[in-house]
């Protein structure tokens, strides 16, 4: 436990931060599934608007650092060939 008002204060805001991010993650993951449903369904054009949803989430966390940058693209490219190989 934290023995100093600044050590509290640190750990609470910590608190804060961590809860705030988790929300972000949660939230890219959700966005993340419905590219994965729409490619499930088979449908181009909803799989296409749904990553065209998505890649702005996924870069806009990717810059906050609650996601690293590599994850971000990897998601991002698996995503892309998916929607792709709909289309063949």
């Amino acid at each position: 436990m934290a023995n100093t008002a600044q050590a509290r204060k640190r750990a609470r805001q910590a608190e804060v931060s961590r809860r705030h991010n988790a929300s972000f993650r949660s939230m890219v993951r959700t966005y993340i599934k419905k590219v994965d449903v729409a490619i499930a369904g088979g449908n181009y054009d909803d799989a296409t608007t749904a990553y065209k949803t998505a890649v702005p989430v996924i870069d806009s966390l990717a810059d906050k650092g609650i996601i690293h940058k590599n994850k971000a693209a990897r998601h991002k490219s698996r995503l892309n060939s998916a929607v792709k190989a709909l289309q063949a």
